[in-house]
């Protein structure tokens, strides 16, 4: 060991430090990955350090955990990368490092670009109104490295934000070969952690969290869908033992990829443990000289699973979405899906955007049903012009109306997507991806975007929609997996999305595949708003975005109010809570509007009169899940940017199983100050709460450290309510 070269760099965030090594110029790994490290700490010491001891039964030096481990050099686990050449055969590469570029400058290819990362489409900006500009990219930490037998070169880049570190694996060839599987940077996991948390869930049931303890061998999560899916949303979550939503440490990655995609959670025989993302295996399905990963995106918290969620959330709101209209606040959506489905009537249509805008809606969205001859879901799709039997005139009279009213104007697509019957699947049969005999979904089919030509055609039909209209949003659904894992058709989704954004800068999009089936950074890159789910049953969405919220911020989430009885679930909810649910995120309403009482409107209206008042700061922070004594009680609690004001959403789910609400900690407050507490929504307390706690008759003034270290007493209420609790610092 005394003979051994070594060479080490790390990487800095405010919370959290990369150390990564090479020895003897082989592949770097990474050594630690934690809290920050103090400046002066000594990195070749901490190589040496982490040197493992060896015993019976193991090779006589441990293989490195590299940033791609190597089959070559005897790595018991999984290996980083999968290679075959033009013939089938095995490749086994080994890789030396050749090159190391520290620079703060490097860019991932783009030019340097204010508000960092990849350019904005022309007319847009990064970062919500009252927010500095993201700024320019941090450090970079970029490794290449060869294998000169087999003609292959391994970059890895590293990049360090304000909030978190994203990595990239890049992989050229010599001469075409066969990519089965390609991770992206690996790291390690923590060792002091008994569980992972990943995510799966199903058509209006996303975003559901799993803890899956850590044993020996693989734990393995694939998207072979072709999207990111309900079922697997790449992101992973790595506790530290004892860690709640507000308190301890743990390990977050994500992988911003709107493809099938692959993640990979090992433990080797001597205990190591490992996190792959890449690609799903073998969705490149044809030989190439150049293939890369998408980003991954790596944050570290010592404050819970909320600091991986502010994280996230940040980065994605002030760095990746970048929002048409930046100056703006976020409008309050109308969508008429639920209202009338295929059943399009123009002075039906218009006496609707009426009420919706008398609501305080400020968005209204045409959905699926407008265009073709689309009476129901077995026709039509790839048709891109309007019925003339539905609109004689056109859409303009419809827009014309919605304008008047004081609102602007949405539509639906599903560009993906074709029908058997359809004009386009009659005359381009070729243009449908997977085989002639494969299972419809929704009666529908998927078109090979990665065709120039395909995109082409969708580009001139949408393009010609959003010319001859003033359209400010549209909403882009997905509603049918892809027949097998194709990386070629998310890049060719990729193009489409890129080329509408630069010819179209003014037009916001919205990612939607049967609601939350396509969500991640990769995506939002795109769009500035995801469809979290086609449910609009509020108990339902009340546990759907407390969850989500680990990756997503408020004002990319949409929400909206929907019927009294559900039209997924048929539950039947109060209006006050499907409104107080719709309002903790991008608030909208999707029911018929002449279904409401004098008395739901009235509510509705107030409901969204008080999100448009706070929808400016809300917009701009952080959703901090709460740690309730009551696991009835799912909570959390917005905290404005600058800590001065915030809320509380307590959703009573179901019933408790004690008789009085156990007291309701909050979280990232200052213990010093005093705060003022208000319950927004007093007036929805029922007779059976018969008693008189202070917040109930009045306003409090506290400690953070009372709110924090005791918590709120509640009222008491009925399951499938919320209490609204408004703090301001005094």
């Amino acid at each position: 060991m005394t003979d051994e070269t070594i060479r080490a760099w790390r990487m800095d965030t405010r919370d959290q430090t990369l150390v990564l090594v090479s020895r003897d110029d082989a592949l770097p790994e990474c050594i630690y990955w934690g809290a920050p490290l103090p400046e002066d700490e000594d990195l070749e010491t901490l190589a040496s350090a982490a040197v493992m001891d060896v015993t019976g039964g193991m090779l006589d030096a441990s293989p490195p955990l590299s940033l791609s481990p190597e089959a070559r050099r005897s790595f018991p686990g999984q290996p980083g990368m999968m290679l075959r050449d033009g013939g089938g055969a095995i490749i086994l590469p080994t890789f030396a490092l050749r090159d190391v570029t520290t620079s703060d400058t490097i860019n991932e290819g783009h030019p340097p670009v204010a508000g960092g990362g990849e350019a904005p489409a022309r007319g847009g900006g990064r970062g919500m109104p009252g927010l500095p500009p993201g700024g320019t990219d941090g450090d970079v930490l970029r490794f290449t490295c060869e294998d000169a037998r087999n003609a292959l070169t391994y970059t890895a880049t590293f990049t360090a934000h304000d909030d978190l570190i994203t990595a990239r694996a890049t992989l050229t060839c010599g001469h075409p070969i066969h990519l089965d599987w390609l991770a992206a940077p690996v790291l390690p996991a923590p060792q002091l952690a008994d569980e992972v948390i990943d995510v799966s869930g199903r058509w209006i049931g996303e975003f559901r969290l799993n803890r899956t303890p850590w044993t020996p061998g693989i734990h393995m999560r694939e998207s072979r869908t072709g999207r990111s899916g309900h079922e697997h949303f790449p992101g992973l979550i790595l506790p530290c033992r004892g860690t709640t939503n507000t308190q301890g440490q743990a390990f977050g990655l994500h992988y911003g990829w709107s493809g099938g995609h692959r993640m990979i959670a090992e433990e080797l025989p001597d205990g190591r443990r490992q996190v792959q993302f890449g690609h799903a295996a073998q969705s490149e399905t044809e030989p190439g000289t150049r293939f890369e990963t998408a980003k991954i995106y790596l944050t570290h918290s010592t404050t819970g699973l909320n600091g991986i969620a502010t994280a996230h959330q940040r980065h994605a709101r002030d760095r990746i979405v970048t929002w048409p209209h930046p100056d703006r606040p976020r409008p309050v959506h109308y969508n008429c899906w639920e209202a009338v489905y295929f059943n399009h009537d123009l002075a039906e249509l218009k006496d609707i955007a009426s009420r919706a805008a008398a609501l305080g809606a400020e968005r209204f969205v045409l959905d699926d049903g407008w265009f073709g001859r689309r009476d129901d879901d077995t026709t039509s799709l790839g048709d891109w012009v309007i019925d003339p039997r539905k609109y004689p005139g056109g859409l303009t009279p419809l827009i014309d109306h919605v304008k008047a009213e004081g609102m602007g104007f949405g539509i639906w697509f599903e560009p993906e997507m074709v029908n058997r019957d359809s004009d386009l699947a009659r005359a381009h049969p070729d243009w449908i991806l997977g085989p002639a005999d494969q299972i419809p979904g929704r009666q529908q089919f998927v078109l090979n975007i990665a065709l120039p030509e395909v995109r082409e055609y969708l580009y001139n039909h949408i393009a010609a929609v959003l010319s001859a209209h003033d359209v400010d949003y549209v909403k882009w659904d997905h509603n049918r997996v892809l027949p097998a894992p194709d990386a070629a058709q998310t890049r060719g989704t990729y193009a489409l999305f890129d080329r509408l954004r630069a010819d179209f800068p003014h037009v916001e999009l919205e990612s939607c595949a049967s609601g939350g089936g396509r969500i991640d950074f990769g995506i939002l890159k795109r769009t500035a708003r995801v469809w979290l789910s086609d449910s609009n049953d509020a108990l339902e969405r009340l546990r759907i975005q407390h969850d989500a919220a680990l990756f997503l911020p408020m004002a990319v989430t949409g929400s909206h109010v929907g019927p009294r009885q559900c039209h997924t679930s048929g539950r039947v909810l109060d209006i006050r809570f499907r409104a107080w649910v719709a309002a903790q995120r991008h608030m909208g309403f999707e029911m018929d509007p002449r279904e409401l009482t004098e008395d739901e409107a009235r509510v509705l209206q107030e409901v969204t009169a008080w999100w448009k008042a706070n929808r400016g700061w809300m917009c701009r922070g952080d959703i901090l899940r709460l740690d309730s004594a009551d696991p009835s009680v799912i909570a959390e609690q917005q905290l404005s940017r600058d800590g001065a004001r915030f809320v509380v959403f307590a959703g009573e789910a179901e019933t408790s199983a004690q008789i009085a609400p156990r007291p309701l900690r909050l979280t990232g407050l200052d213990a010093g100050a005093r705060y003022r507490m208000h319950l927004a929504n007093r007036a929805d307390a029922v007779g059976l709460s018969r008693g008189d706690p202070a917040l109930k008759s009045g306003d409090i003034e506290v400690s953070g450290q009372y709110l924090m270290q005791h918590g709120l007493t509640l009222p008491w209420a009925f399951p499938q309510s919320m209490w609204v609790i408004e703090g301001t610092r005094l």
